[in-house]
């Protein structure tokens, strides 16, 4: 087993080395001056020169990817001569010192640092950290609405094979994975939010905290969570609904389902107590996967639903060329998706030892 959990955080850990890579040098390639979105347009040679090696972009991009590495890793080196790119500035980041080497080389530990946002100068953990309940809430009840639906439309699509419903489900999920979200959104939000919007009582934006006309009176709207909870949870429904189908029909014709059946148990006891339970094993993985997913991707829902959350403010920071925000939202969500992933793997793998043989 340990070997299991080792292999499985290795794996994770060269995901994120490749995301960080792939993110620093997509990110560096594009046009654009940070110096001088910081600064304004009229900012004179001397100060863009300053900012410029503030921001290490004096440097090569090789050394620049080091710094950014630097910055990121836990365990990072630096020098205490101010001259150099790896110097350790003091109002970067709190930090505790491991140990000294050489001349003026210093080892220390620290939180990961993902820089400041160029347009409110605040450290961009802060910053995410201020919209990630919005994210986590909205992710939550999205795989909650798909888990139950999805579950009990694949149940009812089983037991009902080749027939209306059957096909009307398996139709409808069909349906429901090739829309696009945002797409789904528009017209979610345009209709329930606006042409019955006297009948639902539900706006066509929100999010989960309203404040009054000046900044003040925070209140928790919950009804602004269900147009872009059921918006988020339509692709996933049809993918639950279409595996729980799968896995029922599998199971329903096991050997010990019959023999069930024949010491004559009720048909209900049956499917619940004996199909359903033994089918949801690869619909959990499933979902759990898809909960690191929705937590990652509701970009677009965000956005058109004015739900503030990491969605918003990565797309918002997007629109401001505000790269370091943009880097560093990348760089949580992933990091998100791959802990969740390896904690599902770990799971599966202590309630089902055939995952760790295979």
């Amino acid at each position: 087993m340990i070997q299991f959990i080792t292999k499985r955080i290795i794996y994770g850990f060269f995901v994120l080395a490749g995301v960080v890579t792939v993110v620093f040098l997509l990110f560096n390639v594009l046009p654009g001056d940070p110096a001088r979105m910081l600064m304004g347009q009229r900012a004179d040679a001397e100060s863009l020169r300053i900012i410029q090696k503030d921001l290490g972009l004096d440097q090569p991009l090789s050394k620049q990817f080091v710094m950014y590495i630097n910055d990121l890793s836990p365990i990072s080196v630096h020098d205490s001569d101010p001259d150099h790119y790896l110097y350790l500035d003091e109002e970067k980041y709190d930090y505790t010192e491991l140990f000294s080497y050489g001349a003026s080389n210093v080892a220390v530990i620290k939180y990961p640092y993902l820089r400041r946002s160029y347009g409110t100068k605040r450290k961009v953990t802060e910053t995410l950290m201020d919209y990630m309940l919005e994210t986590a809430v909205l992710a939550f009840a999205a795989i909650i609405i798909a888990s139950l639906f999805g579950i009990l439309f694949g149940v009812l699509s089983a037991l009902n094979k080749d027939s209306f419903l059957d096909r009307s489900l398996l139709f409808t999920s069909v349906l429901g994975m090739s829309v696009p979200s945002f797409y789904s959104a528009i017209i979610f939000s345009w209709f329930f939010g606006y042409v019955i919007s006297d009948i639902t009582g539900l706006n066509m934006t929100g999010s989960l905290f309203v404040y009054d006309d000046l900044g003040n009176g925070e209140m928790v709207m919950l009804s602004n969570l269900i147009l872009p909870a059921l918006t988020l949870g339509i692709r996933p429904i049809s993918a639950i609904m279409q595996l729980t189908r799968s896995s029922m029909l599998d199971v329903m014709s096991q050997d010990y389902i019959r023999t069930a059946s024949a010491k004559g148990l009720k048909f209900r006891t049956v499917v619940i107590k004996h199909a359903l339970k033994n089918a949801l094993n690869p619909v959990v993985t499933t979902i759990s996967g898809m909960f690191a997913s929705l937590l990652a991707g509701a970009l677009f829902v965000e956005w058109i639903f004015g739900w503030k959350g990491i969605g918003w403010v990565l797309f918002d920071a997007l629109t401001k060329f505000d790269l370091p925000i943009v880097m560093g939202g990348v760089l949580l969500t992933a990091t998100i998706f791959v802990v969740i992933n390896i904690v599902v793997d770990i799971t599966y793998g202590l309630l089902d030892p055939r995952v760790r043989v295979k």
